[in-house]
C-alpha cells in the first residue's frame, strides 16, 4: 500500500499540529481584576464560599455578587453543587487553569497580615472577650493574632503588645504596661464575692455569715493571693486549716464550685454568664473591687487591626453593660 502525498506538500515536511487556541471567552481573562480572579482561585480552592470569605475577610455575600458579577460577564457558569458540595464546572476548570497560567507570568505580590499582640487579664478573655474573639477568627481566617494573656502585675510589667487589657486596684492613673502607650482608659468597675453552684446549695441553706463556710470546701485561684483588693477573701483562706484548695488554673477554679460544692470568689457578674452559680453577698464587710482597664500601643494607635479589636472589646462591654459598674 501507498500513500499518496497531497499536492503541493513534501514527503519529508514534518508534521506539526496546530496550535491550541483558547476559547474567545477565555481570551477575557487577562482583562479580570485581580481582586475578583482572587475571589474566584479562592473560592475554587477552598469548594466553600463561606470558607473562601473568611480567607479574604470579606462577606459572603459580597463575595457571591462579585462572582455572579464574573459569571454574567463572561456568560458561562463557573460553580456547580455536587449534593451538598461546591464544584467548579467545565468552563470554572478552565477558567482556573487559565488564571493560574497568567499568575505564573506575572506573580501578584503576597498580601502579608501584620501579627497584632493582645495582652488580655485571663478572667476577662475566659468571662467576657472569649464567645466574640472566636467570632471575629471565624469570620476572618487570615488574621495573625498573638493572644497572651495577664494573671499578675509582673505579667502586665514584663509583656509586650499592641492592646492590653488588665485588672487593677487603682481607680485613678493605674501602674499600666512597661511599653509606651496611649493615656490608659478606664473600662468597668468590677465587684467581688463568693460564689456557689445552685445545686450545691439552697436558698434556705446558703451561707449568710463567715462562720457558716466552715461546712465548706474554699478555693482559690493563686494569682489573686497577690491582690491587695482581696485581702478579705485571702485573709479568711490562709487561715483555713483544712478544706481549701488552691489552683493555677482558672478555669479549674471555676470547675471546682460548679462541680466539688467549693465557693470561690468570682466577678459579680458570674450569675449572668453562668446561670448555675450564685453570689453570696454579706459575708464581708469591705467590699472587693477591682477595675479593668485597656492602653493601646503607641507605634499601633494606627493600625485598622488594632482598632477593629478596640471597637470589638468597646462593642462586647456595651452588650454586657448591666454585668459592671461602667464609668460614663
Amino acid at each position: 500500500m501507498s500513500f499518496i502525498e497531497p499536492a503541493g506538500r513534501q514527503a519529508d515536511t514534518e508534521y506539526r499540529p496546530p496550535s491550541r487556541v483558547p476559547e474567545s471567552w477565555l481570551a477575557l481573562a487577562a482583562s479580570i481584576e485581580p481582586q475578583v480572579a482572587q475571589c474566584f482561585l479562592v473560592s475554587a480552592r477552598c469548594g466553600c464560599f463561606m470558607q473562601a470569605a473568611r480567607s479574604l475577610n470579606v462577606k459572603a455575600t459580597w463575595l457571591r455578587k462579585q462572582l455572579a458579577q464574573l459569571e454574567t460577564r463572561l456568560q458561562r457558569s463557573l460553580f456547580n453543587f455536587q449534593g451538598n458540595a461546591l464544584a467548579l464546572s467545565r468552563e470554572g476548570r478552565q477558567l482556573q487553569a487559565r488564571l493560574l497560567a497568567l499568575a505564573e507570568e506575572d506573580p501578584p505580590p503576597l498580601a502579608e497580615q501584620p501579627q497584632i499582640r493582645l495582652a488580655v487579664a485571663e478572667s476577662i478573655l475566659h468571662d467576657i472577650l472569649g464567645r466574640d474573639l472566636i467570632a471575629l477568627l471565624r469570620r476572618n481566617a487570615s488574621v495573625r493574632l498573638h493572644i497572651v494573656t495577664l494573671d499578675s502585675d509582673l505579667a502586665l510589667h514584663a509583656v509586650s503588645a499592641d492592646l492590653v487589657l488588665w485588672l487593677s486596684d487603682c481607680q485613678d492613673a493605674p501602674p499600666g504596661p512597661s511599653f509606651a502607650t496611649q493615656t490608659p482608659e478606664r473600662l468597668a468597675r468590677l465587684d467581688y464575692l463568693p460564689h456557689i453552684a445552685k445545686r450545691y446549695s439552697r436558698p434556705a441553706a446558703r451561707p449568710g455569715q463567715l462562720a457558716d463556710l466552715d461546712d465548706y470546701m474554699l478555693v482559690q485561684w493563686q494569682p489573686d493571693r497577690h491582690v491587695d483588693s482581696f485581702a478579705p477573701w485571702n485573709t479568711l483562706v490562709e487561715e483555713r486549716r483544712a478544706g481549701v484548695a488552691q489552683v493555677q488554673s482558672y478555669g479549674l477554679m471555676l470547675e471546682m464550685i460548679r462541680c466539688c460544692a467549693c465557693i470561690g470568689l468570682l466577678p459579680h457578674y458570674m450569675a449572668r454568664f453562668d446561670r448555675g452559680l450564685v453570689a453570696l453577698p454579706g459575708l464581708f464587710d469591705q467590699p472587693m473591687q477591682r477595675h479593668l482597664w485597656m492602653a493601646v500601643g503607641t507605634e499601633a494607635r494606627h493600625t485598622p487591626q488594632v482598632q477593629m479589636l478596640v471597637e470589638l472589646i468597646r462593642h462586647t462591654l456595651d452588650e454586657r453593660r448591666e454585668w459592671f459598674q461602667v464609668p460614663r
